[in-house]
């Protein structure tokens, strides 16, 4: 049996609520699949970095503490 290939998910980009009100410092992330990417809001054709979705959970919930 083959499988067809799948359609790429295309990122659907939100910006952090911890990202600074005067535009300055604005972080944004895209839940996929597999992972979260989380890029610079200001240079969005820039590279962004691909975090593990147990490491980004880890992340966040460390930060609630």
């Amino acid at each position: 049996m083959s499988a067809d290939p799948q359609p790429v998910r295309k990122p659907v980009w939100f910006k952090s609520s911890y990202s600074g009100g005067n535009t300055t410092e604005c972080v944004e992330a895209a839940f996929m699949p597999t992972c979260v990417l989380v890029r610079d809001s200001k240079a969005l054709d820039s590279p962004h970095i691909s975090v593990s979705a147990k490491a980004w959970s880890r992340f966040v919930n460390a930060s609630l503490r």
